[in-house]
């Protein structure tokens, strides 16, 4: 198996001189499952954000799916799907809405988003709730809505930041053709 991310060496330092991220090196195959696990402040959720594109690192390499971190952030942003520690789904939007707005950002084509939306909201249980106003959700429902942006455009990675907080911990993922 190749390895789908490669970090070598990785530092973050903030600008107040706080060392975020302190020279990590990991390497994770393709079909891994791969977990940071480490105390409050350890920079775990820093380098997934660097991963992900959202900080610039201060020194080190890394590699997401073969795409250079420095040079390639547009490809890598469209290979990936990520969940943050805080939900980001709008209020304001429904269910259904929120995952068609995030499958438009994917730019998607509206056959495809129409069913992967119909999929999604199956897969996280939300199908009953769907044209509900996502302000009045739970915390967890709207953490499994936050789950199905994550995985609209069916990206090759998926960064989980602090899955265990919530109802994730007891999701089955079924993998195969979805």
């Amino acid at each position: 198996m190749s390895e789908i991310i490669e970090v070598k060496d990785l530092v973050l330092i903030y600008s107040d001189g706080t060392k975020a991220v302190d020279d990590i090196s990991f390497n994770v195959k393709e079909g891994e499952f791969f977990g940071f696990l480490g105390p409050n402040g350890a920079g775990k959720s820093t380098t997934i954000k660097i991963l992900t594109t959202l900080l610039q690192k201060t020194s080190g390499s890394a590699t997401v799916a073969g795409h250079n971190l420095d040079t390639d952030a547009a490809e890598i942003r469209e290979i990936i799907g990520v969940q943050s520690q805080d939900t980001t789904v709008d209020g304001d939007l429904t269910g259904r809405e929120n995952i068609i707005l995030q499958g438009h950002f994917q730019q998607m084509e509206s056959s495809k988003l129409k069913d992967r939306v119909e999929e999604l909201l199956k897969l996280v249980g939300l199908e009953e709730a769907a044209d509900r106003r996502a302000r009045n959700y739970s915390g967890g429902m709207k953490k499994r809505l936050d789950l199905a942006t994550a995985l609209v455009h069916r990206p090759k990675l998926l960064f989980l930041d602090e899955p265990t907080t919530s109802w994730i911990r007891n999701l089955e993922f079924r993998f195969g053709a979805t």
